[in-house]
């Protein structure tokens, strides 16, 4: 069958690799799972049930929910009557809710959970174009969603079959609101064209074998990079089983055993740690062992020929070292996607030397998203890249470096902002603000953000997301921001990893009282000075940050000083911080 709709997708499946467990997830500690059929019928219902209610071909609906079977239902059936879905974060503020829902003119609204509801229920108070809530779990006084599928009862199923001939591939699918570093949330309008091109041209590069293949997924599904993985897991009948929560990923790996999932560089960033802090707590040879199988691992390339020996000592270090690595993944995994932020390549090295495949790839929302990916072949994968433009995507560098993307994939613009539209799109290139070089001729290289690259007072120009991911391969740095746009000179601005920072200070004899208090200890600056000047190495002289301050509290959304997607919101940190920025510079 022609795939040009999303939920397509769907019916591909049905058609071709019907699965039994083709969506999971966890109620009451087991695994409640839905087969091709259950997915069809609910949707199915659940359209019908929109066409009760009053939703016609182009409402919006919007969704607020953490990853469930039920938000893939309510996606699926408005597709099929022409509606169009608002995904939205559930961590964003009250406010933010507020202007989406009124900014979109969403009529409904689902949501998870009874704390979003009140969230979600306080915002549309004062939004006129919501006419209803709906809960996906059971909420004293809230709709239920399923009321809206058992609204649908009366009508025939065929009654949904000229809807869905109506609905083309350039007919809106969505419209996705960035978080953005700065100002309000922009609706990105992503046709079934858009998301259909970017799903099929992904699902190549995808190469896991196997009858029962599985996916976890955990990254939120209202962010295109994992709802776009959705649509290619049905396509090729890989299961998708949704995680619980992100602190019960490492459980639900080993309960799945998946061939496949989408991350973050920050999760990556995470478990290794974990690892080598556990590596630090043996003793004798067998830590001995340890590090010399890491160190092994870091210089590693899969994209080369290691060498006789080099690959003999692999062999050992794998049967010793590294396949106690794979089994805490589960065992299966055979490829690893990481998206939305620069991997560190030290990582990208020693995941790989570890026989754990991480592909990096690069993409926008406004992209649908994938630009271009690694894939797991030698030809097809080089570390510090992130990798070959996919197949019906172009690419060209601007004379200012900047990244230019022309194909299906690109949007139609921004909902109700035609000026911010213009600004990005130019004679059907989308200028996408990345900084970017090719390497070979063909792997796609990304070095900063554009806007994000600032001059000292002295001229020279300092990219700082560089900086930032070469500084956080210290076990000791969670969190950096470089800072110096017409100053003398570079400084920083860092969280420490408490958890190694309370580890070390066991390890050196040093009484851990609270981390507000241990940022001030002499030993512990003394030991991030001798962590910055070992990450300064790397960098040219008027790039080296030269003074720092140490700060008690992480980062996080629900403070401000990061989006929903985890980049830093730059503003907001220089603002928040300016006491502490004017110290360093006095």
């Amino acid at each position: 069958m022609e795939l040009k709709r999303a939920f397509d997708f769907l019916y591909y499946q049905a058609e071709n690799h019907p699965r039994k467990d083709a969506l999971a997830y966890k109620v009451d500690g087991a695994w409640k799972k839905f087969s091709t059929m259950d997915i069809l019928e609910a949707v199915n219902k659940l359209s019908l049930g929109f066409l009760e209610s009053g939703i016609e071909r182009g409402d919006k609906v919007a969704i607020v929910s953490e990853n469930r079977p039920e938000w893939n239902f309510i996606d699926l059936a408005l597709q099929q009557i022409g509606a169009i879905s608002v995904p939205v974060y559930p961590t964003i503020t009250i406010e933010d809710y507020q202007y989406i829902l009124e900014h979109s003119e969403s009529k409904m609204v689902f949501v998870s959970t009874d704390e979003l509801y009140r969230k979600v229920h306080k915002a549309a108070e004062q939004v006129e174009n919501v006419e209803s809530i709906h809960t996906f779990d059971k909420v004293e006084g809230a709709r239920y969603w399923a009321e809206v599928m058992v609204m649908g009862n009366d009508r025939d199923v065929l009654d949904l079959q000229p809807l869905k001939d109506a609905v083309t591939e350039d007919d809106l699918l969505t419209i996705i609101y960035t978080s953005g570093t700065t100002g309000r949330p922009k609706g990105v309008m992503l046709t079934h064209k858009n998301v259909v091109s970017n799903s099929i041209g992904v699902s190549h590069l995808l190469m896991i074998t196997g009858e029962d293949k599985k996916a976890l997924s955990f990254l939120p599904l209202c962010h295109i990079y994992e709802r776009t993985a959705v649509y290619v897991y049905l396509y090729l009948g890989i299961s998708i089983y949704y995680a619980e929560s992100m602190e019960t990923i490492g459980d639900n790996l080993k309960e799945v055993k998946p061939q496949i999932f989408n991350t973050v560089p920050r999760l990556l960033e995470k478990v290794y740690d974990k690892i080598i802090n556990k590596g630090m707590e043996l003793t004798g040879v067998k830590k001995a062992l340890f590090f010399w199988a890491v160190n092994l691992g870091l210089k590693y390339d899969p994209a080369k020929n290691m060498g006789f020996a080099y690959d003999m000592q692999l062999k050992v270090a794998d049967k010793l070292i590294f396949s106690k690595w794979r089994e805490a993944l589960g065992g299966n995994v055979q490829m690893i996607n990481s998206g939305a932020a620069a991997l560190q390549p030290r990582l990208a090295r020693i995941f790989w030397a570890a026989g754990i495949r991480v592909c990096e790839g690069y993409g926008l929302t406004e992209t649908s998203p994938v630009i271009a990916a690694n894939i797991v072949t030698k030809e097809g994968v080089r570390i510090g890249t992130v990798g070959p433009v996919i197949g019906g995507v172009e690419v060209k560098i601007a004379e200012d470096g900047e990244v230019l993307c022309k194909g299906p994939n690109v949007m139609q613009g921004y909902y109700k902002q035609p000026k911010l539209t213009d600004e990005v799109l130019k004679d059907g290139w989308f200028h996408t603000g990345d900084i970017g070089e090719m390497v070979e001729g063909r792997f796609l290289k990304i070095t900063d953000r554009k806007k994000e690259m600032f001059k000292t007072s002295g001229g020279k120009y300092v990219a700082p997301q560089l900086m930032e991911n070469k500084f956080k391969e210290s076990v000791f740095i969670e969190q950096i921001a470089i800072i110096g746009e017409s100053r003398k000179f570079p400084s920083a601005l860092i969280v420490p990893n408490f958890e190694s920072l309370r580890d070390w200070c066991t390890y050196k004899g040093i009484k851990y009282t609270s981390d507000a208090e241990m940022i001030k200890n002499d030993r512990v600056k003394e030991k991030f000075e001798r962590e910055i000047a070992q990450a300064n190495r790397n960098f040219a002289k008027w790039e080296q940050v030269k003074k720092y301050r140490l700060l008690p509290s992480m980062w996080t959304v629900d403070s401000g000083e990061l989006t929903p997607t985890m980049k830093l919101k730059r503003r907001v940190i220089n603002d928040k911080f300016k006491e502490q920025i004017e110290e360093i510079y006095l």
